[in-house]
């Protein structure tokens, strides 16, 4: 990227560096060629070639500094006039040329190029690659910069690239316009960088996410891979290649809405757990058995349909393609006539799933006239549209985009939820009840984030050490509040894993032992708390212990020096004390 930007500047400033040196050779030759005058007068020899080289250096450029050595004869006069003249003409050209140069695209892509890679160079933590700054890359960029998780992004259009740059991130991140579909730009934005831990590939075009996923399977085979697909063979193509995950919002959604339906509690549990972090708690849906209407037959609906027979529910479908189709009405669902042809006196729900928002709100629209009791899945194609959608407040709201946010942050961050998740079925719904209650108390009215850690040197250094030379401690102990030790606090241990084995919910008596992965649910306050009392031994002896003698050697000679106790206030449930142990 260097060399081309000096080759770029070589190749179009040539013509005019070529100009300024013969001008200025042409001129510094014909002072030394016209003669000149001396003091009284008389005819003296030319310029030497230092003397003419010197003046017209400071002339040609409009200097300007006299007449030296002595005074000019009106010959050599008349030569630097038409070498100033040649030399202005030069130069303007040679301006000209720089700022045209300065303006073309190519030139500013390449400078573009070059800082951007230098800034991936330059980054020390882990990253992920995001293909795509779409609304489901905008939403997935927030949430790992509120996390705290560093990114790349390469976005096609650079008015989105544009409006990236001015978005309030906490860190400075890179950002190229640049087709991901290209090999050569995911090598460009750190695709072998040694910190890059994975690529998401969520475009809105399922033909470049399936290249972008190839590409990444064939340089970089170790990193995952997240890609979006809309069609099944698409997501087969990229089966086919290995992509670790593949993620259809139609048929997620599909999903979501079946289970709603058949186990509305587990449901909702899997809502909590897998929604945008700190975001407003969305209201319970408990869609109801019976009969519904479906608008719009495509691949969406497809799905949709194929996921709810098996929990009963019979549908009527409306699509102007689907004449042929059993229980099924030409139409688009607009127009009430079609509606009560449907069956919307009886029917109990309705899906507008048209890919048109203008269509899907007339829809639910018109149903809510006809019958205002019934339950309305609204589809959502463009995140624009929010405040119509936000108006209507529809049941239960499908966005594509949030969708595949939502589990891709899921997967990246916390790929111990996914083990959690799986447990789920297993689980009663007064089980799933209870932990919803919980998790619905850990914020006010905010949805909890879900986060691990594991018990190692790298993640947790202070808890290992603490159970590598001290011993076990109870789960319970290090949640207590540092400002207040006999209170807890907010926070959920899902999930702890230990080898092959896995403890659903463990009581706040489970003893911890070094390696043990973790799976929390809280805010994000309490998140940063709880990874400050496992990585630093301090915090960790006064949570464990109440003793804040576990400084530098410095404080603890002073502190033994002044008479100050080792113990903070031993507060209620302090473990016994345990000898003074060196820092390994």
């Amino acid at each position: 990227m260097v060399n081309s930007a000096v080759f770029i500047v070589l190749r179009r400033m040539r013509a005019p560096i070529i100009a300024l040196i013969a001008l200025y050779a042409i001129s510094v030759f014909g002072l030394t060629l016209v003669p000149g005058i001396d003091a009284a007068g008389n005819p003296a020899p030319p310029l030497s070639f230092f003397h003419a080289f010197y003046f017209i250096s400071y002339t040609a450029t409009t200097i300007g500094f006299g007449e030296i050595p002595g005074a000019f004869s009106d010959a050599q006069r008349m030569w630097v006039t038409l070498c100033i003249y040649l030399t202005v003409v030069g130069w303007s050209y040679a301006v000209i040329t720089l700022i045209a140069l300065l303006q073309d695209k190519g030139f500013q892509n390449t400078l573009t190029g070059n800082r951007f890679r230098q800034r991936v160079r330059r980054l020390k933590e882990p990253f992920y690659l995001i293909c795509g700054c779409g609304e489901t890359g905008s939403l997935i960029a927030h949430n790992f910069d509120r996390l705290g998780q560093a990114f790349v992004v390469l976005e096609k259009d650079e008015l989105r690239v544009q409006e990236l740059d001015l978005q309030d991130f906490k860190t400075d991140t890179p950002a190229l316009a640049a087709d991901a579909q290209i090999p050569d730009n995911l090598l460009l934005a750190g695709l072998k960088h040694p910190r890059c831990r994975g690529v998401l590939a969520v475009t809105n075009d399922e033909q470049a996410n399936l290249g972008i996923a190839i590409a990444v399977r064939l340089l970089n085979p170790k990193i995952p891979v997240i890609a979006r697909a809309r069609s099944p063979s698409v997501a087969a193509n990229m089966a086919s290649f290995g992509t670790d995950h593949i993620i259809n919002p139609f048929t997620r959604f599909a999903e979501h809405l079946a289970e709603a339906i058949a186990a509305p509690e587990r449901f909702r549990l899997v809502e909590l757990l897998t929604s945008l972090p700190d975001t407003a708690i969305p209201l319970p849906h408990r869609p109801p058995r019976g009969h519904w209407i479906l608008c719009g037959y495509g691949r969406f609906g497809r799905a949709v349909a194929e996921h709810l027979q098996p929990t009963g529910i019979t549908l009527s479908v409306i699509d102007p393609g689907q004449a042929d189709a059993d229980r099924s009405i030409v139409g688009d669902g607009t127009a009430a006539p079609t509606l009560r042809q449907a069956g919307i006196d009886t029917a109990l729900g309705i899906i507008a799933g048209t890919d048109n928002d203008v269509n899907n709100l007339s829809i639910a629209v018109t149903a809510k006239e006809l019958k205002p009791g019934l339950f309305i899945v609204l589809r959502q194609n463009q995140a624009a549209n929010n405040a119509l959608y936000d108006a209507f407040a529809a049941s239960f709201r499908m966005v594509p985009s949030h969708i595949v946010a939502q589990e891709s942050i899921a997967i990246l961050t916390t790929p111990l939820l996914a083990r959690f998740l799986k447990l789920l079925h297993e689980q009663p719904e007064s089980w799933c009840h209870a932990l919803v209650e919980r998790l619905q108390n850990l914020g006010d009215g905010r949805t909890p984030t879900v986060w691990s850690i594991r018990l190692n040197a790298s993640e947790a250094p202070a808890a290992r050490q603490e159970l590598m030379y001290r011993g076990a401690f109870a789960l319970g102990e290090i949640l207590r509040d540092a400002n207040e030790r006999s209170q807890s606090l907010p926070a959920i241990a899902l999930l702890v894993e230990r080898g092959d084995h896995l403890h659903l919910l463990p009581d706040s008596d489970f003893p911890l032992a070094a390696g043990d992965h973790l799976l929390f649910a809280s805010s994000l306050t309490v998140l940063n708390k709880l990874k400050l009392t496992l990585q630093n031994a301090n915090e960790l002896d006064f949570i464990l212990d109440g003793r804040a003698d576990s400084g530098s050697w410095a404080w603890q000679w002073l502190s033994r020096r002044l008479g100050v106790s080792p113990v903070a206030g031993a507060a209620n449930g302090r473990r016994p004390a345990a000898p003074a142990r060196a820092r390994q």
